[in-house]
């Protein structure tokens, strides 16, 4: 009688792990899992660009120092960016992800005002430590491009199967929800990385009038 029982519960653990396959329970843990590491890779290269802004800051400052107003406006994004506490739960709140991708939006925006400002100073477009920034800056923005590509089709895989029948079935007994994703309205914003090629010269300023 022991052995049958034995080989019961053998039995009803093997049919109960085959059942949760054919649900899809193993595709939502592995694709959950997917999802956490690109999310953790958006948020790493993100980290990366806001780190470059400050040195990118004191340098066009070096050369232009009047240019407040575009100066306060890349700080302040900065900051708003770095308010928002940008942990792993964050892909489990939609209102928290949206808000994040629209502050990361905004530093886009403003980090693209400060490079235009660059264009009207040819020694700061030649400055080695500059040019180094840029360089560094266009790294990131295409390694952003791609974690957030692959972030994208994580969610989408993911979703699908908490959406589809029978795996919905399995999400909803163990609490598995949609997750969030970038947006068109997110990829208006923030798609475009700011351009940073100062490969041509910007016209020498005009000789004021009247001057020997």
């Amino acid at each position: 009688m022991f052995k049958w029982r034995n080989v019961f519960q053998w039995l009803s653990v093997t049919f109960i792990a085959l059942a949760l396959s054919g649900c899809g329970y193993n595709t939502l843990q592995t694709t959950d899992e997917d999802i956490k590491a690109t999310w953790a890779e958006v948020l790493n290269q993100y980290q990366r660009r806001a780190d470059l802004v400050p040195n990118l800051v004191n340098v066009v400052k070096g050369y232009a120092a009047h240019e407040k107003d575009v100066f306060i406006s890349v700080t302040e994004a900065r900051a708003r960016v770095g308010a928002i506490q940008a942990t792993p739960e964050l892909i489990n709140d939609e209102a928290a992800f949206q808000k994040f991708i629209a502050a990361q939006g905004e530093l886009t925006g403003a980090i693209s005002r400060l490079l235009l400002v660059a264009e009207n100073y040819p020694q700061l477009k030649a400055d080695g430590l500059f040019r180094d920034l840029q360089a560094q800056l266009e790294g990131t923005e295409n390694r952003i491009t791609v974690a957030r590509n692959r972030y994208i089709a994580a969610v989408k895989l993911y979703n699908v199967t908490v959406r589809s029948f029978p795996s919905n079935l399995t999400a909803m007994l163990f609490g598995y929800k949609t997750k969030p994703t970038f947006t068109v309205e997110n990829e208006k914003a923030i798609a475009v990385p700011p351009k940073v090629d100062f490969g041509a010269p910007a016209p020498a300023p005009a000789a004021p009038a009247g001057g020997s």
